[in-house]
């Protein structure tokens, strides 16, 4: 195993970033295994040329990745040689149609809450977002209607009232929206219909008005079984 560069005084700007960097460089090539404590606050701000303060700030966004973990009384252990990745990172890089299996348990959810407890304001919001899908179908290009379509999506999981499922959701969009940009495309599935998917929709939003739970989670689990299905084409 290669030897990580020796710990060394660092240059101004960024002080905590770059301690940081020393430091996850003496975890990742083994220097420092899982289980080793580091030294001591003091040690190491001497050995870097920073303040502690700067090493206190350098350990947490270690801890933050996964490398680290402070036991009170006890010091600052490693807990792992690789970082670990983030959630919108892992979402990134996840089959489309893995994400859409878990969209399915957060939104068919979220929506059967919505029809128990939405309000008057979320069902002016709900219709707003559905005229917008449909103005949107009409001469707008493909990023564009998609954008209304998840629009419409975020407004019933918002009717829910959440924040958890809420929170999900908005982690789940930047990749809901780059496959569904990249479907609709590929499939040319406005070229007929350039509102492709209105009457579920409006089906969707009349079940959360009348207060059906059944039918809303029922409505959106065809609907997204239907995109999945479109996936594996």
């Amino acid at each position: 195993m290669s030897s990580p560069p020796p710990l060394g005084s660092l240059r101004p700007s960024p002080l905590a970033e770059q301690a940081a960097g020393q430091l996850r460089a003496q975890i990742t090539s083994g220097h420092w295994p899982v289980g080793t404590k580091l030294p001591g606050e003091t040690t190491l701000a001497r050995t870097l040329g920073v303040g502690r303060s700067t090493v206190r700030e350098a350990v947490r966004a270690l801890a933050g990745s996964g490398l680290l973990r402070s036991r009170q009384g006890a010091g600052v252990f490693v807990i792992a040689t690789e970082a670990a990745e983030d959630w919108p990172t892992r979402l990134r890089r996840a089959a489309v149609a893995d994400v859409y299996e878990v969209r399915s348990m957060v939104e068919i959810h979220a929506a059967r809450l919505a029809a128990a407890r939405r309000t008057d304001s979320d069902l002016a919001a709900m219709n707003t977002a559905l005229e917008g899908r449909r103005a949107a179908a009409s001469g707008a290009d493909d990023a564009a209607f998609v954008d209304a379509d998840i629009a419409l999506h975020a407004a019933v999981v918002a009717a829910a009232h959440n924040p958890v499922l809420t929170d999900l959701f908005d982690r789940f969009v930047p990749v809901l929206r780059e496959g569904l940009i990249e479907l609709v495309a590929l499939l040319g599935l406005r070229g007929h219909d350039p509102n492709h998917g209105d009457e579920p929709h409006t089906a969707l939003v009349a079940a959360v008005r009348r207060g059906d739970a059944d039918a809303a989670g029922r409505i959106l689990q065809a609907e997204i079984s239907a995109t999945v299905g479109l996936l594996g084409k």
